[in-house]
């Protein structure tokens, strides 16, 4: 578990599934990030098993819950995801439409950065975004990174590749 000034990143659990529903089924979600066929609390919970609770066990990180430390209302999620596709390790992020814009993604994500570089020891990290999404953009080159090339996804869209290699390494 990682905690800011404002918020609380800790695992995934099966309890966390109606705010999944809710984030994977979000507009922007599905728009930038893609549909995960995600649609109940049982598709969920096996999402959480399949995807962040399986990387945690195999790499020791994965997409965790973003909290409100004051509420412990769930806002998001943030992690690192290993990609058979990609050489390093990359971040990711999402968080519901009442928590963007107000710096809690970037918060999160610099945790995110400053444990990989800490505890995991990660030197290098990328992201792959899509070439619309500015506001993400704007973000990941406010955290440090630097776009690379273009590449393309599992599902054959042109993405933009950035990365950011860590303090210490």
């Amino acid at each position: 578990m990682i905690e800011t000034a404002r918020l609380r990143i800790r695992r995934l659990t099966p309890a966390d599934a109606p705010f999944i529903v809710s984030l994977l089924n979000d507009p922007a979600f599905l728009q930038f990030i893609g549909d995960r066929g995600v649609r109940t609390d049982e598709e969920a919970i096996a999402y959480i098993d399949k995807g962040p609770v399986s990387s945690h066990a195999r790499f020791g990180f994965g997409l965790d819950a973003v909290d409100d430390l004051r509420t412990g209302e769930p806002m998001g999620i943030c992690g690192l995801l290993k990609r058979d596709e990609l050489e390093a390790p990359d971040l990711g992020f999402a968080f519901l439409p009442a928590f963007r814009r107000h710096g809690f993604a970037r918060e999160a994500a610099a945790a995110v950065l400053d444990d990989a570089a800490a505890r995991l020891t990660i030197p290098r990290v990328l992201a792959i975004v899509q070439a619309d999404n500015e506001r993400s953009i704007a973000l990941l080159e406010g955290l440090g990174f630097l776009f690379e090339r273009l590449t393309n996804s599992s599902r054959g869209e042109t993405l933009r590749l950035y990365a950011r290699t860590l303090r210490g390494h």
